[in-house]
């Protein structure tokens, strides 16, 4: 490793976190150098590679990037809930200065739940048919907080009303079929909210909704992440989302972590050559275009991860050592990026026109 890289390896635990506006504040969930690997008969492969980051309280940390990026791994991760033969092979993951990747099971079942809340992308996998939702809600809150039947039975009526159900006297008795698909997704987050976790894992919890509906569960989950100063990991492969809720994005590739900084950084200014090819890729409401833009080629298996930067064959600025050498997060523009282009040191020319001026480019010759 040369000096360049061990100088930024040494700082990138704290800095790639990127919690500028919250450096006073003890991070709910702190991330560190975190690697998942699934054993094979054919050789190991490494799902997460040295992830870190920070979410503060009351903060909701956006995670972005294309399918099997590795968006839902790092959560399933952090929650220990994954699929064998998967492990974490080596980080950590502190929940309010608690290590809590390295307790015994039997341990870490009680902080799902209690300290940790998951919202999963279809409601229905989170709600059991056969049992009314005021049932649901009041078996969560007795098995994490210390209240009686009656109790709980008025604080599930409480959690229905703040999250915007209506009549919830009479809806309490209802069944998880009887509800739309938005109000189940308003009953799924009253369940992870039962338990007052510090901590939320929203893994794509709007994509089933239509938009208008996407909008209220958005406004929804911020207004409750800044009242209960709750923190927030929201999963999803929308920028819009992006953009409409989160503090921070971070934004993966390959099972690494590419760029991370405040939305109006990385929305507005995307410095890693993936991100602008994502942010170019959507279409915009200034100027028709006869062909919107498209990152060539495809996210790489997990089995042929390439060496060095894994975005270098589709990278339109690629250069030998981005073929040889894997970057760390580097300050760029606001942002920090895991690229070469941003080395302190020695910084790799670019080669070609960014995503968005190719786009412009693609518009004007379809013109």
């Amino acid at each position: 490793m040369s000096s360049t890289q061990s100088s930024v390896k040494k700082s990138s635990a704290n800095s790639s976190a990127g919690t500028s506006d919250n450096a006073e504040q003890v991070p709910v969930l702190s991330v560190r150098h975190l690697r998942v690997e699934f054993p094979t008969r054919h050789g190991t492969l490494v799902a997460l590679d040295d992830v870190s980051f920070d979410i503060a309280p009351g903060e909701v940390l956006g995670v972005v990037g294309e399918s099997g990026a590795g968006k839902s791994m790092t959560g399933n991760a952090v929650i220990r809930l994954l699929e064998p033969p998967g492990r974490i092979a080596s980080g950590e993951v502190h929940l309010s200065d608690q290590r809590i990747d390295s307790l015994p099971e039997e341990t870490f079942v009680t902080l799902r739940g209690r300290h940790i809340g998951m919202i999963f992308q279809d409601p229905l996998t989170s709600l059991n048919p056969l049992f009314s939702v005021g049932d649901q809600l009041i078996e969560t809150i007795r098995a994490h907080l210390p209240l009686n039947e009656r109790e709980a039975r008025e604080e599930a009526l409480r959690l229905l009303r703040e999250v915007g159900i209506p009549a919830p006297e009479t809806r309490l008795d209802s069944f998880p079929h009887q509800f739309s698909g938005g109000m189940r997704q308003r009953v799924v987050i009253a369940l992870a909210l039962a338990a007052q976790p510090e901590f939320i894992i929203a893994d794509e919890p709007t994509t089933a909704l239509d938009v208008s509906v996407q909008a209220q569960i958005l406004a929804l989950l911020k207004r409750l992440c800044t009242e209960h100063g709750t923190a927030v990991m929201l999963v999803t492969h929308d920028m819009g989302v992006i953009a409409e809720t989160a503090d921070r994005v971070a934004v993966m590739y390959a099972g690494r972590l590419i760029e991370i900084g405040s939305v109006d950084e990385v929305v507005r200014q995307p410095q890693h050559p993936y991100t602008q090819g994502l942010m170019a890729s959507i279409p915009g409401i200034e100027q028709r275009l006869e062909r919107l833009y498209q990152i060539e080629g495809a996210m790489p298996r997990l089995a042929a991860i390439p060496t060095g930067c894994a975005f270098n064959p589709r990278c339109p600025h690629a250069q030998e050592r981005c073929r040889t050498e894997r970057p760390d997060l580097l300050p760029a523009g606001g942002s920090r990026a895991a690229c070469w282009l941003y080395d302190p040191v020695n910084p790799l020319p670019v080669q070609e026109a960014d995503a968005n001026e190719m786009a412009q480019k693609e518009y004007h010759h379809g013109r």
